[in-house]
């Protein structure tokens, strides 16, 4: 920070850090101790001024940490002031009395009797109440910003899901625009104006549900058009018609409950026109509710539907002729006790009559015509679609939360104001089906469009003082909640776009100047229509159920999580909750999304996991929610249960340490791949994926922790994109050492933790190991043998891959060929582990296996073969069987000759590291003149050698050819060591031997394998041999395109038993 400058900023991590800070803040006297971190650990004193001028940001708005940029002024803003009553309980109201309530509600009733319409209402309103305890301890433990719902799921339970759900929450509010607005185009064209209707339906109920269907279809996409200009030209007008509407469903309620009451006293009057026991629609009374009539036109204008004329003598239908006609009041009101007949259910299948039961038939006949003038029903009805059919009369109790930023105390008035609305709608519905029951007969219940009473909506025939309260009430309450709809659908969808959590979705979040979401407006609006397109209410109503119960199910699901973790930073202040209610809610919104519709339930939660999936490819975003909470927990867990003792054979999975090795590391290329010295490594680990196990990628940088912590992090960053490229999914270690060695003994004693620390690690081939320089490179033989010694130590597996640059890649599979194990000695049976992964890529799919074994001369191979097959047998492995026979031979002069080579290499190696005057005094004593003499002479002559073998990958040309040996081997039969060579170590001589034989051998069985896998030997015991080891390795893998050294743990991976 620059002196004198009084109006610096300064960056921190804290809240809306914004603002200027002098420089006499960092200098106070009584906090000299900490001035030097006060840029990011500020005052507590600015700290609470900070959130003492905190405002609510918008809907789905980022933390408020990242809320604003660094360097911009808060503007002053209006400090919120509703309370609980006008904040959230009057919109709660409006938001859950709706359409249901006026159109549906008595049919419900009259379909399913009153103790069944008791059960779905009671169920119904639990859900809603146990979500709202649930939202009410999310929204009372900390700030939520304005629009809380989607902000409250996605922060309680991560971005996935709060993705998945807030995405069902916008779909769910749209498509209920899309039924408001139908209910609102029903009641205008049914009851309101039905000359309004544009299509001209035929004599039949079929053509004539067809034209009011497609009228619904008109009329609704042009409602939704001025609607949505309405949205789009200001809110401030949705919110002022607001409270008009709201008065409008307050009075139809309320005329409901007068007209119940003067019914019991004076029921108005509707009569209901019977034939027998069947309800006849009024529409097609023209003159009586009789068959003939004493006027000069005798019959009636039904005895010409039933009769098909006129006449006294024409052939009338058969019911016709056995039953008469008779009058019922449609609503004998209060005290008639009609209660008695309605409380049993009455489903019917699509196309029934709608018929009184306590009406005697005289005469049962064959199922009425759909050309006869009785009242038909429209669907088949079931306790199941009722469900799905009432349950959106029961939504809407978010809109307290979703106005959390305009509340002068969310936290308090968000619970009160819920719950009291849920308790005062619940109150309503239920007391509505016992008025409804016990003041309208069933067949004018069950008529879902008043057929029966010439047209009148059947809820408005009950009200006070006229049916046209209810009409116009229900109208616009129908209207005002298809607004509310189209108002807050968008900003949901904005808010979801502002999080960017779904690339695709970007563009809705932006909008005008004011910030009024006009792209997603119009998606809003497009989806909206699909709903009209439909233009049945019954089968619009279900389709949002399903998303509503979803999003309830994942409030319930956080609130439960949150409860159960226990996490520091769960503290509600709202504590009338607590998980089992949260848990129950969850379940009953579950059991009602399959009771309602199982298929609607399954599409929803297709739609719902694809969301999820999509959002967590995209990567992942840390809110601080309960299912990063849960991993945590059961991270916790399992390590604990996996301490308890070492895995069992069967359960045994690699688990990987991957060293890799960065060359020529700077700053400026830390993005670039080029400088990792394998990259195939994590190539070659991805094809062992199928083992499921554990991965660790691991480098080592050299020098101090405190001046390369800032490459350490750049090559951390360096291995993660090389993981994600190669999709590799484990973590990155890097370790700063002094020296490589010592940072890849530290690592393989370090990595993993409790029973999830590596198993196997994977190196690889140090390829100039051979060259002048190798006493400084960053990876040489030396490190290889320390780190075999390491993971001996360490009871670890070790692969190492040679020639790994020449592997396949992922997008390279091998179309044929074998992949060879040379099973040389047993040390856990990993050799035959890995093949059968490799097998379970794509890239070695197409391959064969082939298993070669070695037998000694007092081996009876035939005996081998036979056990090996049976053992693969038990394995459940397929692959080709081959032993080898082993037969002792002499030790050839080109073993000599390169175990000499190897020696003198060994000794001028030691020579080097010694120290100058060491060196002096080991010259002037001539303990190793001649030695180094040697030393000189054969150095060129190494170095030409060491550039063939790292250079082209072959074997070395000695001076001995086969020819030479043969003629050597008849000339000297009688020598078992040629001259010159009697002075070598003879156990490096055997060990040649052995290296040379086997590599023989290998070469001629496998040299056209597309991988071969063998024993990888051990480093010598006497540290004295450390030069000679990797010469040895050299040997037996000459000649060999891809070779995989395999050293196993000493542990069992594989067993024959299930």
């Amino acid at each position: 920070m620059d002196q004198g400058d009084g109006n610096s900023k300064i960056s921190s991590v804290y809240i809306n850090n914004t603002h200027g800070v002098d420089d006499d803040d960092f200098y106070d006297r009584n906090l000299a101790l900490f001035e030097e971190e006060m840029d990011t650990r500020p005052k507590v004193s600015s700290l609470l001024s900070r959130l003492a001028n905190y405002t609510n940001l918008t809907q789905g708005a980022k933390e408020h940490e990242e809320a604003e940029n660094i360097g911009e002024k808060k503007k002053a803003s209006k400090s919120p002031q509703m309370g609980t009553f006008m904040g959230v309980y009057l919109p709660c109201l409006q938001n859950i009395f709706g359409v249901i309530l006026f159109l549906r509600l008595t049919w419900v009733v009259g379909t399913a009797g009153v103790l069944q319409a008791l059960c779905i209402v009671f169920i119904c309103c639990c859900c809603t109440m146990l979500t709202a305890i649930s939202m009410s301890a999310i929204a009372t433990n900390g700030v939520v910003p304005a629009g809380g719902s989607y902000f409250m799921i996605s922060r309680s339970l991560g971005p996935e899901f709060g993705g998945a759900v807030g995405l069902c929450f916008y779909l769910g509010t749209t498509f209920a625009g899309a039924m408001y607005i139908l209910g609102a185009i029903e009641i205008l064209l049914m009851y309101m104006a039905p000359k309004a209707a544009i299509f001209v339906s035929p004599l039949h109920p079929e053509g004539e549900a067809a034209a009011m269907l497609n009228d619904m279809r008109v009329y609704g996409s042009i409602c939704l058009l001025l609607m949505s200009l309405l949205v789009f030209v200001g809110v401030k007008y949705v919110n002022k018609l607001a409270s008009v509407f709201l008065a409008c469903v307050i009075l139809s309620i309320i005329s409901i409950y007068i007209g119940a009451l003067v019914s019991a006293f004076k029921p108005p009057h509707f009569p209901v026109c019977m034939l027998g026991n069947r309800t006849i629609n009024a529409h097609e009374i023209h003159d009586q509710c009789a068959k003939i009539i004493q006027i000069k036109d005798p019959t009636t204008y039904l005895w010409q539907q039933f009769c098909h004329s006129p006449e006294l003598n024409a052939s009338c239908d058969e019911y016709f002729i056995w039953n008469n006609f008779s009058e019922i009041e449609g609503i004998p009101g209060l005290a008639s006790g009609i209660i008695s007949e309605n409380l049993w259910s009455s489903y019917l299948s699509k196309g029934d009559v709608v018929e009184k039961g306590s009406l005697s038939s005289s005469h049962a006949a064959h199922p009425a015509s759909t050309r006869q003038p009785y009242v038909f029903a429209d669907i088949t009805t079931s306790f199941t679609l009722l469900v799905g059919i009432f349950f959106p009369s029961v939504t809407g109790i978010m809109a307290g939360s979703n106005r959390s930023g305009d509340l002068k105390d969310a936290q308090r008035s968000i619970p009160v104001g819920t719950i009291l609305a849920i308790l005062t709608t619940s109150i309503v519905y239920l007391s509505n089906v016992v008025l409804f029951g016990a003041c309208i007969d069933g067949v004018v219940l069950r008529d879902k469009f008043g057929d029966s009473v010439k047209g009148y909506l059947v809820v408005g025939t009950l009200a006070w003082p006229t049916p046209w309260v209810i009409v116009i009430g229900s109208f616009f309450s129908t209207c005002g909640a298809g607004l509310q709809s189209l108002t807050g659908a968008p900003r949901l969808l904005q808010a979801i776009a502002k999080d960017n959590i779904i690339p695709f979705l970007r563009v809705f979040g932006h909008g005008k100047a004011n910030g009024e979401p006009t792209w997603a407006l119009l998606l809003t609006a497009l989806i909206a229509e699909l709903g009209i397109l439909i233009a049945s209410l019954d089968l619009v109503a279900p389709i949002l159920t399903m998303f509503f119960l979803m999003c309830y199910l994942f409030v319930n699901l956080a609130c439960a999580l949150q409860t159960l973790l226990r996490t520091p930073n769960w503290r509600p202040r709202f504590s009338y909750y607590h998980w089992t209610l949260s848990f129950l809610g969850m379940t009953v919104c579950l059991a009602l999304m399959f009771i309602s519709s199982w298929y609607y339930a399954i599409i929803a939660m297709v739609i719902a996991g694809m969301i999820y999936k999509y959002i967590e490819y995209h990567g992942y975003k840390e809110w601080g929610d309960g299912i990063r909470g849960l991993s945590l927990s059961a991270a916790r867990y399992a390590l604990l249960r996996l301490e308890e003792g070492p895995p069992h054979t069967k359960n045994w999975r690699f688990g990987f340490l991957i060293l890799n090795i960065m060359n020529d590391f700077t700053f400026t290329h830390w993005l670039s791949y080029a400088h990792v010295k394998s990259p195939r490594l994590l190539t070659f680990a991805s094809q062992l994926k199928a083992g499921k196990g554990l991965t660790i990628v691991g480098t080592v940088v050299s020098g101090n922790f405190l001046q390369s912590y800032g490459e350490a992090l750049a090559a951390e960053q360096t291995l993660k994109h090389l993981m994600d490229k190669e999709r590799v999914k484990g973590f990155c270690q890097c370790i700063v050492a002094q020296k490589p060695r010592e940072g890849i003994s530290h690592m393989i004693q370090s990595s993993g933790l409790g029973g999830m620390k590596p198993n196997t690690v994977v190196m690889g081939w140090p390829h100039a190991w051979r060259q002048k320089n190798m006493l400084t490179r960053s990876f040489s033989f030396t490190d290889l043998k320390m780190s075999v010694s390491a993971r001996i130590t360490a009871h670890q597996a070790l692969l190492v891959p040679k020639n790994i640059s020449l592997f396949p890649t992922n997008s390279e599979p091998c179309a044929d060929g074998y992949i060879d194990v040379w099973w040389i000695v047993h040390d856990g049976g990993m050799l035959m582990l890995l093949p059968f992964l490799l097998r379970q890529h794509k890239v070695w799919r197409k391959c064969g296996m082939r298993i070669f074994t070695v037998a000694q001369m007092e081996d009876n191979s035939i005996q081998m073969k036979k056990d090996l097959a049976t053992f693969l047998y038990h394995l459940r492995i397929e692959a080709e069987v081959e032993v080898v026979e082993m037969h002792d031979s002499d030790i050839s002069a080109y073993t000599y000759e390169r175990t000499l080579m190897m020696e003198q290499r060994s000794q001028m190696l030691r020579q080097m590291r010694l120290s100058k005057s060491d060196r002096e005094k080991e010259v002037r004593s001539g303990q190793m003149k001649r030695c180094l003499c040697n030393c000189i002479a054969h150095e060129n002559k190494l170095h030409k050698v060491g550039d063939v073998i790292s250079d082209h990958h072959r074997r070395v040309q000695m001076t001995w050819t086969k020819e030479k040996t043969s003629q050597y081997r008849i000339t000297h039969s009688g020598c078992s060591t040629p001259e010159g060579f009697r002075d070598m170590d003879h156990s490096n001589v055997r060990r040649m031997h052995t290296a040379v034989k086997l590599n023989e051998v290998i070469v001629n069985k496998s040299h056209d394998a597309r991988l071969v896998l063998l024993n990888m030997p051990g480093p010598p015991r006497n540290s004295e041999g450390d030069e000679n080891y990797m010469e040895f390795l050299e040997v037996l893998t000459e000649g060999l395109e891809r070779v995989l050294l395999v050293r196993g743990g000493g542990s069992e991976v594989i067993t024959i038993y299930s």
